[in-house]
């Protein structure tokens, strides 16, 4: 399959709407800590499909660019994007990563992410850093292959937006 990626920006990225971030969950991450060091595990759940909604956020932090946005496309049609942020604590933080479901598989997260991480290069950050959950095992192996490091963990950011979750947001990081 064939894609390109193009540099957007946010006014002219395409809109959260174009994209699904449907998946079927079949593992978990389950964490230890073993000399003061997160680990973890992957262990099998009983599988369900999780569609968490495509926000297209203005964080609005003033002296804040705004951000980056490389998006990537097939035969015309939207396949994925990567938006990238300056964060505050100095790190390019990647804002949102999404692949549509049929181009799952096919080197685009890869790709994009990739993107992102020669971006933060190029603009001299310190590294990138990232949040996702830890349902979303495929995204866990994506960070994982590139070099990002689990570094940190939040039991209870979901909490407000559904009390009875059980989901754990984990942080990675890629130091340069």
């Amino acid at each position: 399959m064939e894609f390109i990626i193009r540099k957007m920006d946010a006014r002219n990225s395409p809109k959260a709407d174009m994209f699904s971030r449907k998946f079927m969950v079949r593992s978990r991450i389950v964490l230890g800590i073993e000399r003061e060091v997160l680990t973890y595990s992957v262990v099998d759940v009983r599988p369900y499909e999780r569609d968490i909604p495509a926000q297209d956020t203005d964080y609005g932090f003033g002296n804040t660019p705004d951000p980056v946005v490389f998006f990537a496309e097939s035969n015309g049609r939207p396949a994925g994007r990567i938006r990238m942020l300056a964060w505050w604590n100095q790190f390019a933080y990647v804002d949102d990563i999404v692949v549509n479901p049929e181009y799952r598989g096919a080197g685009v997260g890869c790709a994009l992410l990739e993107h992102g991480i020669q971006w933060a290069r190029e603009n001299d950050f310190p590294g990138v850093m990232l949040e996702t959950q830890d349902d979303n095992v495929p995204a866990c192996r994506l960070y994982q292959k590139y070099g990002f490091v689990l570094s940190g963990f939040d039991r209870h950011v979901y909490k407000a937006i559904n009390p009875g979750t059980k989901e754990t947001a984990l942080y990675w990081y890629l130091i340069f």
